[in-house]
């Protein structure tokens, strides 16, 4: 077994943070699958963006679309709902095997709707019945606009991925929100077991912003520590929340504990181990998703352990060394959030553009041949 097959053995799913048509369509993605235990796949409008606007696996599409008068906006819905539906056939195994626990693909709402909670809850709705498979997870980001969007959602027996986390304030309206909403999807008659939900919680960037502010303080140790210590946290509170009172009774009822997803998993600073985010991070209940150049490397040379539940009290004491050398870490996370909606705002505004470029070309060919 490579170590990316072993991960499972842990209690731990590998997703694979990454999509494109090519892959789909000549056997990489099912050879993850067969090979290194793939189990799930997320994507986001960055990952959309670089997979459309950089190759031409969507050009024949692109310009039958075009053809039918459709928009800019309408022919990247129709791209990505055929991608992620052939993604979801494909992964239909796994969520059958392991009784609809893995097996998820995820597809974002529109970022332009990160702080407008109807409009959140409206795009997902149009975009569950649009992919219609069962195994769909839609993305909802952990905005105060998001929270009761998410709550909403499993109401309403959706599948939701949540995205955009940070720090304990971001985890906690997340579980709270997914405790609630299984509750009224429950007194509603509702099978708790067919719905699931996982939190993402970002890694690595908490790391980049912090070891910045650490510069010149005097406290070097800290360097490169953040990130891991504040996502053992994070953890032990899932811990306490799933395994304890507030989730017994939905648990009885066959419930789903939200698991958490560790995203933001390669290592932005070359100083650092290449598999740290995820060597550091391996536990019972919790799925990592990992972009390309991470899963060649941890197949390679990734250390597998339950590293996740060891060292907590360090983890704390690393967070309140942050505090005592003058680290303000909700602050930095809570603009991470901020950071992190404009990042995908921004990657969204350029993936329509390159479409309408795509479509400009490609419609000057047609006319020219």
């Amino acid at each position: 077994m490579n170590p990316l097959q072993q991960l499972h053995a842990y209690g731990q799913s590998f997703w694979y943070d990454n999509i494109r048509r090519k892959y789909l369509e000549d056997g990489t993605l099912a050879g993850y699958i067969a090979h290194d235990g793939l189990r799930g796949l997320t994507s986001n409008p960055s990952i959309f963006e670089k997979a459309i606007a950089g190759s031409d696996d969507y050009d024949t599409q692109i310009a039958a679309l075009s053809a039918q008068g459709k928009s800019v906006a309408e022919i990247y819905d129709a791209l990505s709902i055929s991608d992620i539906q052939a993604a979801c056939d494909l992964f239909l195994p796994v969520y059958q095997a392991s009784g609809r626990r893995d097996g998820y693909v995820s597809l974002e709402v529109s970022p332009y709707l990160a702080h407008d909670t109807a409009g959140t809850v409206a795009d997902a709705q149009r975009l569950f019945t649009a992919v219609s498979r069962p195994n769909l997870m839609i993305k909802v980001p952990a905005t105060d606009a998001g929270i009761p969007a998410i709550r909403a959602l499993i109401g309403a027996g959706i599948n939701v991925n949540v995205t955009l986390m940070f720090n304990m304030r971001h985890y906690e309206a997340v579980a709270q929100a997914y405790i609630a909403g299984l509750e009224a999807f429950v007194g509603q008659g509702g099978d708790p077991a067919g719905v699931a939900s996982v939190a993402s919680f970002f890694v690595s960037r908490v790391d980049a912003v912090v070891d910045k502010a650490l510069t010149g303080k005097g406290a070097d140790h800290l360097l490169g520590k953040t990130a891991v210590a504040n996502s053992k946290v994070v953890y032990r509170r899932y811990q306490e929340l799933f395994h304890g009172a507030p989730f017994a009774d939905l648990k009885a009822k066959g419930a789903q504990e939200q698991r958490l997803l560790w995203a933001s998993t390669s290592t932005k600073n070359p100083a650092y181990p290449d598999t740290l985010y995820i060597d550091e991070l391996i536990g019972p209940e919790t799925v990592s998703t990992i972009p390309p150049n991470t899963v060649d490397a941890f197949r390679d040379h990734g250390t597998v352990a339950n590293t996740l539940e060891t060292a907590v009290p360090a983890a704390q004491s690393v967070l309140t060394q942050l505090a005592a050398a003058g680290i303000d870490l909700n602050a930095m996370t809570e603009q991470l959030q901020v950071d992190g909606v404009a990042a995908f705002s921004q990657s969204f505004d350029t993936l329509l553009a390159a479409l309408a470029q795509k479509q400009a070309l490609l419609a000057g060919k047609e006319a020219s041949s």
